[in-house]
């Protein structure tokens, strides 16, 4: 009963944060006069009735009270330090999840079954099996793909061409779906991303006078895709 609880209020905070936050209501809320401040109450009152209709605790005002009080203060702070960046708006609803499990924790969790739960997640083996792989195909496999590639550049120019980190981001994304779809038995998934992958980068390559351009992005997404396989089915073979 109370993860229904706790699911309730995670469900309240996503449909009035992004649901019922309308362009109007976003934009005046960045506002730095009162209209800024009566724009971020009455977002923070949605959150908080919100709250209180899926709860459907009508004798409980303890919770949407604190919901609206610590929005108010987290979404100001966030707009006067961080604005909209991406650290502002992770920080943002870190900040409101974290204060959601504090509500939940105080006043409907079972602790006892709680810590027992995190007790046996702590000490699974398979768990930290598949944290570790995570980890591995992420920074660790970025910098074996840049040391390995790294005498095949073909020029400094080529570099500046493309966005600033988004190639490494890209490695990251890819490798963390692949070793998804590994795990979970949809390694058809594979294919479909190389193919997407080919797709996309098909008008740049087509459009290289070089061929060291075109060998030099396979040669990176083949070493990218061999070492999330790797990882995947030892970690697949592990978890069996």
């Amino acid at each position: 009963m109370s993860i229904i609880i706790l699911l309730k209020l995670l469900s309240a905070h996503v449909l009035a944060d992004f649901f019922l936050q309308f362009d109007r209501l976003c934009e005046s809320k960045h506002e730095k006069n009162w209209r800024g401040i009566t724009a971020q109450a009455i977002h923070a009152l949605i959150h908080a009735v919100c709250a209180y209709v899926l709860l459907a605790d009508w004798g409980g005002w303890v919770i949407p009270l604190v919901i609206f009080v610590t929005h108010f203060i987290i979404d100001i702070l966030k707009i006067k330090w961080h604005g909209s960046s991406t650290l502002g708006f992770l920080a943002d609803q870190a900040a409101h999840i974290g204060v959601i499990l504090v509500l939940w924790w105080s006043i409907y969790a079972d602790h006892g079954q709680v810590q027992d739960w995190l007790t046996t997640a702590i000490n699974s083996k398979r768990l930290w099996a598949v944290l570790l792989s995570y980890m591995l195909v992420m920074k660790p496999a970025s910098i074996l793909i840049g040391i390995f590639i790294r005498r095949w550049i073909p020029s400094n120019n080529m570099q500046s061409q493309g966005m600033p980190f988004a190639g490494a981001w890209i490695g990251y994304i890819e490798r963390v779906l692949i070793l998804t779809f590994v795990i979970t038995g949809n390694i058809e998934g594979v294919g479909f991303l190389l193919a997407a992958k080919s797709i996309f980068r098909f008008g740049d390559l087509n459009k290289a006078r070089e061929i060291k351009i075109t060998e030099y992005v396979l040669l990176g997404t083949l070493a990218s895709f061999t070492i999330a396989l790797i990882v995947a089915f030892t970690l697949k073979y592990y978890l069996i």
